[in-house]
C-alpha cells in the first residue's frame, strides 16, 4: 500500500478529489501506477459523496479502482474504540487515566470525533505543558499510526460505515482481477 504524499510536488493539489488524484499521478512516472486508489471523505451525504467520487476518477483515471472510505463523522470515529492502541500512541502504554471514549454504538454519532480522538491522545500521554504541546503538534502523525494499528476484526467491525466500506473495498478487488 502506498499513500503519496502530496506535500513533496511544488504546487500543491488542486480542490476537490480531481485535484488529488492529478497530484497523485504527478508522483508516479507512469502517470497511473495505482491499482486501486482509497479516497477518504467524512462530508454527508453519503450517496452524494461516491457520485462525487465516482465521476471524478471517472473524469481523471477512467477505469482505476476506487473505493470510496466515508464514515458517518469523520475517519477518526473509527479510530476511537481501541484505548490500548491510542494509549500506545500516546507513549504510555501502561496508563490507567480515564479517557471517556464512546461505546461503538457511540462513535459513529460523536458530534466531534477528531477533537475526541485528539483530547484522548492528550490524556493517555499524561504529559503536561511543553510535553503535551509537542505531542499535540504530532496529531496527524498519531492519527496514521493509529491507522495502521487498526484492528479490522476488533470493535470497529460493528459500525455501519466500517462495514460498507469493507464491503466496497472487497468488491472493488475482486472487480479487478
Amino acid at each position: 500500500m502506498t499513500v503519496p504524499d502530496l506535500n513533496r510536488l511544488p504546487n500543491k493539489p488542486g480542490p476537490g478529489v480531481e485535484g488529488k488524484l492529478l497530484a497523485a499521478q504527478q508522483l508516479s512516472d507512469s502517470g497511473q501506477a495505482y491499482d486501486l486508489v482509497v479516497i477518504d471523505s467524512d462530508r454527508e451525504p453519503p450517496d452524494h459523496r461516491r457520485s462525487e467520487i465516482a465521476e471524478a476518477v471517472a473524469a481523471v483515471s477512467p477505469g482505476l479502482a476506487h473505493v470510496p472510505a466515508i464514515p458517518v463523522r469523520m475517519l477518526e470515529a473509527w479510530l476511537l474504540l481501541d484505548q490500548s492502541a491510542i494509549r500506545e500512541v500516546a507513549g504510555n502504554p501502561n496508563g490507567r487515566m480515564a479517557l471517556n471514549l464512546p461505546k461503538p454504538a457511540k462513535a459513529e454519532s460523536e458530534a466531534n470525533p477528531k477533537a475526541l480522538l485528539k483530547q484522548a491522545i492528550a490524556t493517555a500521554s499524561g504529559e503536561k505543558g511543553r510535553g503535551l504541546q509537542k505531542l499535540q503538534t504530532r496529531f496527524s502523525a498519531n492519527r496514521a499510526r493509529l491507522l495502521q494499528m487498526l484492528d479490522r476484526e476488533g470493535p470497529v467491525r460493528q459500525l455501519a460505515s466500517w462495514r460498507s466500506f469493507t464491503d466496497d473495498l472487497r468488491e472493488a478487488v475482486e472487480s479487478s482481477h
